[in-house]
């Protein structure tokens, strides 16, 4: 769907993949494929946001640790729950596997995952979770889209008051996007715009908050922007669009 999406944005030809590593680990066999895995999975490991008051704390990834992550590198949906990773490091990281010939402008590269990731805020000095990274590669996480935007002030209130957190979810799912939740598909086509615009004029967002380029900090702004909009993109962006699909 969201492949669907994107071609109809801008008429370009889209592929869609098996999961990223795992796809470009396809192209080698033998111990030249398992002395790659092995050393992806050891970087994995060495991405893990362990304290998000801390930047680029150095710690030797315990075995348990990157047998977790070479197992996630080999299963057909790797999922790391609990896990948090360097955003800015896993994208280096995925640019190693992309083909050298599809390492330019021509290329947009969007992987989709359900990987958890950070960056480090300037403003407050911490890691702040997030839904997409752009860039070369650019990646949207599921998880990013549940944990990045705040949800409504009352619903952190009412869980440190010990509120049962199913319940609080129940009375709140209308607010906020929540795992296996029917809307993801069409929030995540609006951050695959953004990756896409990205890849286009150098930047992902916008200003106004009804345009599905809008940077959500909020449950409620991504609900608005990606799902209760009267329209998808202002009129700034719409015209961008509407100029490529002429060439």
């Amino acid at each position: 769907a969201i492949a669907h999406y994107v071609r109809s944005l801008v008429g370009a030809a889209v592929d869609i993949r098996p999961e990223f590593v795992r796809c470009a680990l396809s192209s080698y066999s033998g111990e030249e494929r398992e002395s790659i895995l092995s050393e992806t999975a050891l970087h994995m490991a060495r991405l893990r946001v362990r304290d998000v008051n801390k930047k680029d704390v150095q710690v030797d990834p315990l075995n348990p640790e990157i047998d977790y992550e070479r197992r996630n590198l080999t299963k057909a949906t790797g999922k790391s729950f609990g896990v948090i990773y360097e955003g800015f490091k896993l994208q280096q990281l995925y640019w190693n596997f992309i083909d050298p010939q599809e390492r330019n402008l021509d290329h947009l590269h969007l992987v989709v995952t359900s990987q958890l990731f950070a960056t480090w805020d300037l403003n407050d000095l911490r890691y702040h979770a997030r839904v997409g990274v752009f860039g070369f590669p650019s990646i949207i996480s599921t998880s990013g889209v549940v944990e990045a935007p705040a949800k409504p002030r009352d619903f952190y209130l009412k869980r440190q008051l010990g509120e049962n957190v199913h319940a609080l979810k129940e009375a709140y799912r209308e607010s906020f996007i929540d795992y296996k939740d029917s809307r993801m598909t069409d929030v995540m086509k609006g951050y695959a715009a953004q990756a896409l615009f990205y890849s286009l004029v150098g930047y992902p967002f916008c200003e106004d908050s009804n345009c599905r380029l809008f940077n959500a900090h909020r449950q409620s702004e991504l609900l608005q922007a990606q799902l209760l909009s009267p329209y998808e993109f202002c009129p700034k962006h719409q015209e961008v669009l509407d100029q490529l699909k002429q060439h």
